[in-house]
């Protein structure tokens, strides 16, 4: 459940940058609450790729039928694991974790890189570009990590577990698997 309610808090702030970024490109504005609510999304940002969870970078993998070895833990009743299943799927979270922490630190860090260009008013177009193409260098590693992950995790689960996962998760029936 707490897995649903994360992923419905990370929908609300991707919805309230929207909404901040429309504000701020002419079509109303923005006081200081909306810029509370993006600044409390990258300290959850940061928070979460430091601990090496992918917010919502395997989303295209969890919504079409390939769970996530954390979300597969949590739902571990629901789903009826055996004890080799949890075993297998808590080997792979932690490897997963382990391999998504330095890279979502370099990720921090290649943000941190990005914004202090503007801060420090040493912005301009070559070293944007170049900041920009490492921030998304590194997200797609992190990305990487998170999505393979989930491809072998689907491979420990049952039909019917996935199914259940699914259910658990998006409330609906998986796409056809």
């Amino acid at each position: 459940m707490r897995g649903v309610i994360f992923e419905a808090s990370v929908a609300v702030v991707l919805v309230a940058l929207a909404a901040i970024a429309w504000a701020q490109h002419g079509h109303g504005s923005v006081g200081a609450e909306g810029h509370q609510v993006a600044q409390a999304c990258v300290t959850e940002f940061e928070k979460v790729v430091s601990d090496g969870r992918g917010f919502g970078l395997a989303f295209a993998a969890d919504q079409n039928g390939y769970p996530g070895p954390m979300h597969v833990l949590e739902l571990r009743d629901r789903l009826k694991l055996t004890a080799d299943q949890e075993t297998r799927a808590r080997e792979l979270m932690h490897t997963m974790f382990a391999e998504s922490r330095p890279k979502g630190a370099r990720l921090l860090e290649a943000e941190a890189k990005l914004r202090r260009l503007f801060a420090d008013r040493t912005a301009d177009e070559a070293t944007v570009r170049a900041a920009v193409g490492e921030v998304e260098r590194v997200r797609s590693e992190v990305r990487l990590i998170h999505l393979l992950t989930h491809l072998k995790t689907r491979d420990l689960l049952s039909e019917e577990q996935r199914r259940a996962y699914h259910e658990a998760r998006w409330g609906a029936i998986p796409p056809a698997q």
